[in-house]
């Protein structure tokens, strides 16, 4: 899912509808700790749904401990290679072939995150 502005409490409970709706079983998402995550609406939408989606919260720590970090810098130089993106369209094709890209090459992904931790 890509968006153009900043996420907020809204998109958060879209992005879980959509994990539960394709799930078979109950879904455990792990958040890191924005605002957006500890909002009271999110927390209400959670607290009805607790049979199909749990959240863990990733304890505070600095940032280069967090792998979504890896990945985010890892998208923005695949990003900010070659032709640069001139419309939002053309950001959007750039990341979303890097993350098909990324899932086929899954054992390569998760080497860039055991060599870290």
């Amino acid at each position: 899912m890509i968006y153009q502005d900043t996420t907020n409490q809204q998109r958060l409970v879209r992005v879980m509808e959509r994990l539960i709706r394709v799930s078979r079983q109950k879904v455990f998402r792990i958040l890191g700790n924005l605002k957006v995550h500890h909002g009271k609406f999110a927390a209400s939408w959670l607290e009805h749904r607790k049979d199909k989606i749990e959240v863990l919260f990733l304890p505070p720590y600095p940032l280069e401990y967090i792998p979504e970090e890896y990945l985010n810098h890892v998208l923005k130089i695949s990003v900010h290679s070659g032709q640069l993106p001139y419309t939002w369209e053309d950001l959007c094709h750039k990341i979303q072939s890097f993350m098909r890209k990324l899932q086929h090459r899954l054992s390569r992904l998760a080497r860039r995150f055991i060599s870290r931790m």
